[in-house]
Order: C-alpha cells, then sequence, then structure tokens
C-alpha cells in the first residue's frame, strides 16, 4: 500500500491495482502466528507445528509430544494429542478452568462486558480462560490436564528445564497464539514497534485514510471476538461516511476561495 496524491493506492499480487480514498485494515491476528523465542530452537531435530497449522493428532500417535502455551487452544490440542501420544503441557503460569456450566459463548460476553467497562467482579473471567469443553473434561478424567512451567533451552533431542533436568521429545506444538497482521501497512510508516498503529475512534493517527478493525481492544472493544467483531463495523462506517463528507465539503470551500 502507498500514497497517490490524495488517495491510498492498494497494490495486488497479481499486480493490479486501486486507489481509494478511505481503506479499511482488518487482517486481524490469525494471519500472523506467533511462536516465542527459545534458546536454541533451531537445534531441535523433532516437529516443531504451530496451532495454526494443526490438523489432528494421529501424526503424533505413540510420540513425546511438548505442548507449549495455555489457553483454550492448548488445553484442546492436548486434550487429543494426549490420547495417543505422551504429552507435556507448558505454560507460564497456572491454567484457568472455568466452572464446567460456563461455555463459550458465556466467556465472551464476560470478556466483552469487561471491556466495555461492564465489570461485574464475581465474573472475573477472560479470553485466556479455559472452557471445559467435553473433550478437556476427558482430558482431566484420564489425570493430563497438568501444567508446568517453563524450560530453559532446546537441546537436539529435547529440551532443558530451569533445575538442569532434561527431556526427550519428538515433537512441539506451538499454542502460543498470533501478533498482529499488520506488515501490510508499513510502506506507510504507520506500524508501531509492537505491530501496533495508533488510532482514534479506529482512524490511523498518522495516516487519516487509513481506518482499522478487529485488532483487539486499542481497534474497538472486543474488536478482535466474535461478538465485537459485528459492533465494531457498525460503529467505524457512520465513522468513515462522516470523514469523507467533511473531506468533500473541504474541498468545495477551497474550490470557492
Amino acid at each position: 500500500m502507498e500514497r497517490d496524491g490524495e488517495l491510498l493506492r492498494l497494490e495486488f499480487e497479481d499486480r493490479r491495482s486501486i486507489t481509494a480514498r478511505a481503506v479499511v485494515s482488518a487482517t486481524g491476528t490469525w494471519r500472523a502466528p506467533y511462536i516465542p523465542a527459545y534458546a536454541d530452537r533451531d537445534r531441535f531435530h523433532g516437529v516443531q507445528l504451530h496451532s495454526a497449522e494443526y490438523q489432528n493428532p494421529d501424526p503424533f500417535a505413540g510420540k513425546r509430544v511438548l505442548i507449549v502455551g495455555g489457553g483454550n487452544s492448548g488445553a484442546q490440542i492436548l486434550a487429543e494429542v494426549s490420547e495417543g501420544a505422551e504429552t507435556v503441557w507448558v505454560t507460564r503460569k497456572d491454567p484457568v478452568f472455568l466452572p464446567d456450566d460456563v461455555d463459550g459463548r458465556v466467556l465472551f460476553e464476560r470478556a466483552s462486558a469487561r471491556v466495555r467497562g461492564d465489570f461485574d467482579p464475581v465474573a472475573n473471567t477472560t479470553l485466556g480462560d479455559i472452557v471445559m469443553v467435553p473433550p478437556v473434561k476427558a482430558a482431566r478424567a484420564r489425570g493430563v490436564l497438568n501444567a508446568v512451567r517453563p524450560f530453559e533451552r532446546f537441546t537436539e533431542s529435547g529440551v532443558v528445564w530451569r533445575d538442569g533436568s532434561e527431556s526427550r521429545h519428538d515433537a512441539v506444538l506451538w499454542c502460543t497464539g498470533f501478533r498482529l497482521a499488520t506488515d501490510h501497512l508499513r510502506s506507510l510508516g504507520v506500524v508501531e514497534s509492537d505491530g501496533r498503529i495508533e488510532v482514534v475512534d479506529q482512524r490511523s493517527v498518522k495516516e487519516p485514510r487509513l481506518w482499522l478493525a478487529g485488532y483487539g481492544n486499542w481497534t474497538g472493544a472486543a474488536s478482535a471476538t466474535l461478538i465485537g467483531a459485528g459492533r465494531t463495523a457498525r460503529e467505524l462506517v457512520p465513522r468513515i461516511s462522516a470523514a469523507l463528507a467533511e473531506a468533500e465539503s473541504s474541498r468545495d470551500l477551497d474550490g470557492r476561495t
């Protein structure tokens, strides 16, 4: 993407291009898998797979698998893989398991309410809390839903733990989330070191023709959730319309002076 006079120009892989007075970037986070920088990770000879690429537990049957990362993806992949593999679950802190009667819909509603400021101290939940879906309940019943703290570094055949002990593993499944997919906007000079873009009401401060949605709370309350995405999209449309109308009015005034 680049500036083209009063417009923004979008270049496509097939060399087509279009220009627009306003562009909404809504690539979110799910296209940028994140793997933390563990020491000597490149030395490990086993399989490494991010949860974004995970399809089913079959390739890991009979293997020794390290599952890194908490949250629902970590718990649910652990639940599946542990049925046929020897697993170790690594999380930065003890996972938080929701009551068995709290489903995903309730989790998202509570998290969205917290972002909006409708804080209920009794419902102190976050999107990282684990929903006890049937496979996770089954894993709990099998006694495998236990997490340990992070290891220190990799070896060719496994990892070294903080107490100096070593363990062998055939595969590592990274359930470590995603980062902001904003690299396509770097050519505009608006992307900060953490991948964010400074916005006011979803509009880029450094490039007013650019609008953002779906990246997290900084682009609208709970905008990266299924519940919040629709609401922030509805808020975005009239904001863009008003900005375009204001710009058109300013051009008309300039033309009469």
